[in-house]
């Protein structure tokens, strides 16, 4: 059993906490933050440990009400000149002074902001990053919106006799919302949140890892294509970041380039990518394109459950060739030993779209369910399918049309 003075270890951590600045590269960062973690697991006793989880949701609100009222947006204005008190803020948001005095001293408990005197506050450096229109304002207002969601999930399960869902027009967000709407077109009515969801989806950190044809051999498996045939086919592609870093990695091979995604996301764009034909398509209806040489779905099938997905799959099964590929670009989770961020993101394609996050073994079941067969998980170098790190980086699924 190893010694340790918890006095002097204590006294440490008080001391790296409290240094001005802490000069540490990203790798020791995150290792530390993990080990921080894991002491406080261990440390924590059951009550601590409830009080703990049971009362995140008033942190994460908090912080909601503070970009709503925008807090954030009239300190970064008033302390430029030095502290600012009450009095300013409930001015500049035009909100009750009590209001602001008790949503600023939550913030400033969470360490957001420092108390300098009663009612009058500095920043720390967490506090620029939730300004009006910054990714994690963003974050915060799209994340907040499933809090009432998921406090509806008791009552959800208990109706539906404790059965998981499996439909996107009947799951936890319809229930809770009294509506039969898909979450998009909740979406599409809503701006705020529809904003908020827009800007959540371009942040950098969404797409950990290497590109798929990184660590993919696509000159082996593709490179024979003429230049009359269709090379490949982003299916859902947006507006088309994945299909046009693959045109500038891979510009000597032949083969048409084809994006694909709603005519309303296609009409939209501004600028259209050179050399790659751009349609406007419903992954529901008839896949346009025939016989290409692969047909590629970056992170669509997580937001469907089994029952839509097996219809988007049909209808790209029903347009291959014997000798066309499958590409699913997805972040695969473990079959045991998920990790808390994971299991976040499971529950939260639960509550959106009554989908979820797959491991492999589920990825088979649905394409062999829809007429493939999965012939290999390709993923970069030194993961593996036990990987703590598997449902950090997107995997690629390569699969091929069973023989009907």
């Amino acid at each position: 059993m190893v010694s340790i003075n918890f006095t002097e270890l204590a006294s440490n951590i008080e001391t790296v906490a409290e240094a001005t600045e802490i000069k540490i590269d990203d790798e020791a960062r995150k290792r530390l933050l993990q080990a921080c973690d894991k002491l406080r697991t261990s440390l924590e006793s059951p009550f601590e440990f409830t009080l703990r989880v049971i009362f995140a949701g008033h942190q994460a609100m908090a912080l909601r009400l503070g970009i709503d009222m925008k807090l954030f947006d009239a300190v970064a204005q008033h302390t430029k000149s030095g502290p600012v008190t009450v009095t300013q803020l409930a001015d500049a948001s035009q909100a009750d002074p009590l209001l602001v005095s008790r949503i600023m001293r939550f913030l400033a408990a969470m360490g957001i902001f420092d108390e300098v005197n009663p009612d009058v506050y500095v920043s720390t450096q967490l506090a620029a990053a939730y300004v009006s229109g910054s990714p994690l304002s963003a974050a915060v207002i799209h994340v907040t919106h499933f809090l009432m969601i998921l406090s509806q999930l008791p009552a959800y399960f208990k109706n539906n006799g404790w059965k998981n869902p499996n439909d996107v027009y009947d799951g936890p967000f319809q229930y809770a919302m009294g509506t039969t709407s898909h979450y998009f077109d909740f979406l599409a009515s809503e701006p705020y949140y529809q904003q908020a969801f827009n800007t959540v989806m371009t942040i950098s950190h969404r797409r950990q890892g290497q590109n798929w044809f990184n660590f993919f051999p696509v000159e082996e498996k593709m490179g024979d294509a003429k230049d009359s045939d269709v090379l490949l086919v982003d299916v859902g592609g947006s507006q088309g970041g994945d299909i046009t870093a693959f045109q500038q990695t891979f510009p000597h091979l032949q083969g048409r380039l084809v994006l694909q995604d709603l005519p309303i996301v296609i009409n939209a764009m501004t600028e259209f990518p050179t050399g790659i034909e751009c349609q406007g398509h419903d992954f529901f209806d008839e896949q346009p394109v025939k016989g290409a040489k692969a047909y590629y779905l970056r992170t669509v099938l997580h937001d469907w459950p089994d029952k839509q997905a097996r219809q988007i799959l049909a209808k790209i099964r029903e347009a291959m060739a014997p000798d066309s590929l499958l590409l699913i670009n997805e972040t695969l989770i473990p079959e045991s030993n998920v990790a808390l961020s994971s299991a976040q993101a499971d529950l939260t394609m639960m509550v959106s779209f009554a989908s979820l996050e797959r491991t492999k073994a589920q990825f088979e079941n649905l394409l062999n369910e829809s007429g493939f067969e999965l012939v290999k998980v390709w993923m970069p170098e030194g993961l593996t399918a036990s990987s703590a790190e598997l449902s950090k980086q997107a995997t690629l699924l390569e699969a091929r049309p069973r023989p009907i």
